[in-house]
């Protein structure tokens, strides 16, 4: 029985989703190494291998090494490294192929000089969003990285990672399908650049929105997205996904009701759901949508209202109808703006048949 803030996973559509982006990079020829800090579970992450899935993607060296101990052998820790963290990412290395990210030439003499197994190396670019990575058309930049990595022994370059994170700021799939050609473009242009030197190397692109649209992933060597495994109402605005498509919902008690303003109040704050918001056309926030919850499954075509409130512990929910239906101890559920971040701030989930799913 369902008593307090609670993370519910329905695994037939996370099967579901994983399924289709399997399906999708497969008849592309490109690999799916997914993004696991989306769910960060050891279980859920077994439902990737009964589809092939041997190879993963995390956002810290902790991330790595847990799943490393739940036996995942290939890892990209997709975070510009962090040479203080030298002696972990060196004790990983020697149990399994990890790959790391580096965007500063400062870093790769230290690296160089301390470790002793040898890691795989990618070099971030900037396709776009702005936030790390070097400009993709700095082609000078690069080759000075390159010209210091190439007689390195111990960090083996491998090729070109990006992440087009703009995808998230766009207001229709034509804009995302754009930026994820303009990103693949600016990839292959580095990619003939330097293929004389580096006929090898492999780019890397990861975004659930472009990913999920897309019909094919030509000209890319493998996709990275995570999101796509749980998708969440933001998802759902950019139009890559359906609400069908939403695999965790937050079941949330109601605690007070509020008339007059046609208002719930559950217990369900910002330290659960995040406070990741989303403005709607008619200009105001909203931190998550409220649907109706029969035990453990919740229905999206049951739509209560919306969190339009958020503290610490406490939320609230503007009523779509009348407030007559719900009733002080009713549990209703909130699918999230942001499933990343509600997941790890739950730190477990419960499935729709009631089972516990613990993560790292």
């Amino acid at each position: 029985m369902l008593t307090s803030p609670t993370l519910l996973v329905n695994k037939d559509i996370c099967l579901r989703n994983i399924e289709r982006m399997v399906s999708k990079a497969r008849a592309s020829n490109t690999i799916l190494r997914p993004h696991f800090k989306t769910h960060q579970s050891a279980e859920i992450g077994n439902w990737f291998r009964d589809f092939g899935i041997d190879c993963i993607t995390v956002s810290s060296i902790k991330m790595a090494a847990y799943f490393a101990a739940n036996g995942w052998k290939n890892i990209t820790i997709a975070f510009s490294v962090n040479i203080l963290e030298w002696r972990e990412i060196d004790r990983l290395a020697e149990k399994i192929n990890l790959n790391i990210l580096i965007e500063n030439m400062e870093v790769i003499p230290h690296l160089e000089k301390n470790l002793n197994h040898p890691v795989g190396v990618y070099i971030k670019a900037d396709t776009g969003y702005g936030r790390t990575g070097i400009d993709a058309d700095d082609f000078d930049s690069f080759q000075k990285i390159l010209t210091l990595l190439k007689p390195s022994k111990k960090l083996i370059f491998l090729g070109f990672l990006t992440f087009a994170g703009h995808t998230y700021h766009t207001k229709s799939t034509a804009e995302i399908e754009n930026i994820m050609s303009d990103s693949i473009r600016k990839l292959l242009a580095l990619k003939t650049f330097l293929r004389t030197d580096f006929p090898l190397l492999q780019l890397s692109y990861g975004d659930t929105p472009s990913c999920s649209i897309a019909t094919d992933f030509e000209g890319l060597d493998e996709i990275r997205p995570g999101n796509f495994v749980f998708y969440d109402e933001m998802q759902y605005q950019l139009g890559v996904c359906k609400r069908e498509d939403i695999a965790v919902a937050l079941a949330c008690p109601v605690v007070s009701k509020h008339s007059r303003q046609d208002e719930i109040v559950i217990h369900g704050g910002g330290v659960h759901l995040s406070k990741e918001s989303i403005t709607d056309k008619s200009g105001k926030s909203y931190y998550g949508v409220a649907v109706a919850l029969d035990n453990y499954t919740w229905d999206v075509k049951d739509v209560i209202g919306k969190v339009i409130k958020l503290s610490q512990e406490h939320g609230i929910i503007k009523l779509s109808e009348g407030i007559d239906n719900i009733n002080i101890g009713d549990m209703v559920a909130i699918l999230p703006i942001h499933s990343c971040l509600t997941a790890n701030l739950m730190k477990s989930y419960t499935t729709t048949d009631g089972n516990k799913i613990t993560t790292m």
